[in-house]
């Protein structure tokens, strides 16, 4: 049976599937170098604490573009595996984080799969119609400016079809909300600009 070709509704599980893959790529990579264990993720941590020396988590999160709780998790299974020791910052709150000598000793060989990697990325990307890395820097972008879930709690099918449904909940009140406001100052962009001449 034929399928259609996955549209934007499947973005998110087409993404998942394209980050499983290459990491599964990159991991086998490490198995093969002989660095069983050594995670795609660890890669970003090393990478900055090798060329800057120690961070906070915090910092840390900021450099490689990731949540702070998402690095924080990062670095405790470094820690697991002898990769990262952490020690007390400046307030109790605080924690810096510095490769071990294990994750030193890795150095040349990290440094060596991180340089062929770049370039099968490059390969990769110039083998598409757009490069992949600005398209991601581009949705995060948009993403920033406007949630997706502010998104999805604006379109007016939703709260019809809940409403519909005789569901009545606060986050259909919020679309509503977010609604109301998108279209106002549609209408007020619209009065400020006038109408557009041709060109």
């Amino acid at each position: 049976m034929d399928f259609p070709a996955p549209g934007p509704e499947l973005l998110g599980t087409r993404l998942r599937h394209l980050i499983d893959l290459m990491d599964a790529e990159v991991a086998a990579v490490y198995a093969d170098l002989g660095l069983e264990g050594f995670r795609p993720r660890f890669a970003a941590v090393v990478r900055v604490l090798a060329a800057s020396g120690p961070h906070s988590i915090r910092d840390l999160a900021r450099a490689i573009g990731v949540t702070h709780s998402a690095a924080s998790q990062t670095v405790a299974q470094m820690a697991r595996q002898d990769l990262v020791a952490l020690a007390p910052g400046e307030d109790a709150r605080t924690r810096i984080v510095r490769l071990t000598s294990r994750a030193e000793a890795l150095l040349p060989a990290l440094e060596a799969e991180w340089d062929a990697t770049a370039a099968a990325a490059a390969e990769l990307e110039a083998e598409l119609s757009f490069p992949l890395s600005a398209l991601v820097e581009e949705t995060l972008d948009a993403l920033g400016r406007r949630p997706l879930r502010r998104r999805i709690a604006a379109d007016p099918r939703l709260a019809a079809r809940i409403e519909a449904a005789g569901i009545e909940t606060a986050r259909v009140e919020a679309a509503r909300t977010d609604r109301d406001r998108t279209d106002s100052a549609r209408t007020g962009a619209a009065r400020v600009s006038g109408p557009s001449s041709g060109g």
